[in-house]
């Protein structure tokens, strides 16, 4: 397909194109914040971005629109050399539902050599999103950093067990899912987060025990083994 620059004005219109009353619907029953979006399903905006050459400025100005969808286009056309430690810390703030913030981690955050400060940065921030968003970044960078040490990872499941008594969904839900992709993504790293699962669950805390059995019930499941026994031989 072929990529051509695009003004924000063009890439907004290409949006409302295929913009979706009933799509908007779905996404509020999703617990996504519908107050500016337009209903666009994320495999158009990821047909869109293909159209769109990488542009820092343009991700900045879809950004600045404060329209759902443009702010995760603003994070496909953007690039991680080009992002800063202040545009991290002032997108995260504007986060205000769970997809903007896995989709803009997952896609554009999580490769940011500031990644990893980032994380121990927002692992205890008290913001909702920004606290996600730590936890998010460390589940993306288990599945997409595949160089990365297992050292990163073990370093960070002391601050998954710190965070595992906040109760806020959006935050418990990350802290889980970070915690899972961990013990996921090599035979070495299974047995140290098992090992968390497990504590978390003996936890006389509610949310901490939910976050320890639900990620034990996937960890320790023969699929998950028998598929880090498959890596292992490769």
């Amino acid at each position: 397909m072929v990529r051509t620059a695009h003004t924000v004005n063009a890439a907004l219109g290409k949006l409302r194109r295929h913009a979706d009353p009933e799509n908007r619907t779905g996404m509020a029953r999703f617990g996504i914040d519908t107050a500016k979006a337009l209903g666009v399903s994320m495999p158009n905006i990821r047909r869109i971005a293909n159209t769109i050459e990488k542009d820092h400025q343009l991700a900045a100005d879809l950004w600045q629109s404060n329209i759902h969808e443009a702010r995760i286009l603003a994070g496909l056309v953007d690039h991680p050399k080009w992002v800063t430690r202040e545009q991290m810390d002032q997108w995260a703030l504007d986060f205000n539902s769970w997809d903007l913030c896995d989709q803009v981690c997952g896609n554009l955050f999580d490769k940011s050599p500031y990644a990893p400060e980032i994380i121990n940065a927002w692992a205890t921030r008290p913001e909702e999103f920004v606290k996600r968003a730590a936890f998010a970044l460390i589940a993306w960078r288990a599945v997409h950093d595949k160089k990365a040490p297992n050292d990163d990872f073990l370093a960070w499941l002391p601050l998954i067990e710190k965070a595992s008594d906040d109760p806020r969904n959006f935050v418990k839900k990350a802290v889980n899912w970070a915690l899972r992709q961990i013990g996921k993504r090599s035979a070495s790293l299974l047995s140290p987060a098992l090992t968390a699962a497990n504590k978390l669950a003996d936890s006389q805390d509610k949310t901490a025990r939910w976050i320890g059995l639900d990620a034990i019930k996937e960890l320790d499941s023969e699929k998950v083994r028998k598929r880090l026994d498959m890596l292992s031989e490769n």
